[in-house]
C-alpha cells in the first residue's frame, strides 16, 4: 500500500520547528530527497567575502556547456544579491569534517567577515570576479545565467549559472579516492516526516558510499 500526499498541507504533519512549513514545502518533507551541501562564495556589496552554506541544487548540462541550477535560494540574503550585482558566483565542496566551520558563517550572517567566521582561507577565481574557499576539494567558477521566481511569492528563487572553470585538489583527482566518503562530498538529507503519525523528523548530514560500478 502506498501512502498518498496531495498539494493541500497534510493537517496531520507537525513542525520541527515554528516556521518551518512558512519556508519550505510539505514534499520536502514527505520526499526527504538528499542533495549536495556546497558553499556558494561571492562578494557583498561592502567588499567582503560572503559564505552562503547551500544544497538544493543539482549539476548537469550537454558537450556544449554545465550548469549549476540552485534552487531555493532565498531572495533577502546577501548572497542572492551578491550575485545579481556581480552576475557570478563560485561553489566550493568541502568534506563533512568542516560542517562545523560552515554552520559558524550562517551564525554571522550579516555584513561580517563570513571567511574569518569559518576559518577560510581565501583565494582569487580564475574567470570571474569572486573568492574560492582554499580548503575546497572541488570549486567551480559559475556566471550567471538565470534567476528565476519559480513561485511567484517573491521568497526564493531558481538561480543557474554555467561553470567556466574547475579547482580539484590533487589528491582527490584520481577517480573515487578520496571524492566520495568521509573526505569528500556531504549531502543534506532534508528532516524526513513520519508520514503515518505526521512526526517531524531530524535533517541529516551523510556522506556518499559506493555501493557497485556501472
Amino acid at each position: 500500500m502506498k501512502i498518498e500526499i496531495s498539494e493541500a498541507f497534510p493537517e496531520h504533519f507537525r513542525p520541527a520547528y515554528p516556521e518551518e512549513f512558512e519556508l519550505f514545502s510539505h514534499f520536502e518533507t514527505t520526499a526527504g530527497i538528499p542533495s549536495p551541501l556546497f558553499a556558494i562564495t561571492t562578494w557583498k556589496e561592502n567588499g567582503l567575502p560572503n559564505v552562503c552554506f547551500h544544497a538544493w541544487s543539482c549539476f548537469h548540462g550537454d558537450r556544449t556547456a554545465f550548469f549549476a541550477v540552485m534552487g531555493n535560494l532565498y531572495q533577502h540574503t546577501h548572497t542572492y544579491a551578491n550575485i545579481l550585482r556581480e552576475r557570478c558566483f563560485a561553489l566550493n565542496f568541502l568534506p563533512i569534517a568542516c560542517y562545523d566551520r560552515l554552520v559558524e558563517t550562517i551564525r554571522r550572517n550579516g555584513m561580517d567577515e563570513e571567511f574569518e567566521a569559518g576559518g577560510f582561507a581565501l583565494e582569487e577565481a580564475r574567470t570571474i570576479h569572486a573568492p574560492l574557499i582554499a580548503e575546497a576539494f572541488l570549486s567551480l567558477e559559475c556566471t550567471l545565467t538565470e534567476a528565476k521566481d519559480l513561485t511567484g511569492a517573491g521568497q526564493t528563487a531558481m538561480v543557474t549559472g554555467q561553470v567556466r572553470h574547475a579547482w580539484v585538489e590533487e589528491a582527490y583527482a584520481r577517480g573515487y579516492d578520496r571524492r566520495y566518503g568521509k573526505d569528500g562530498f556531504m549531502l543534506l538529507v532534508p528532516a524526513p516526516q513520519d508520514l503515518l503519525t505526521g512526526a517531524p523528523g531530524q535533517s541529516g548530514i551523510a556522506t556518499v558510499n559506493i555501493e557497485r560500478l556501472d
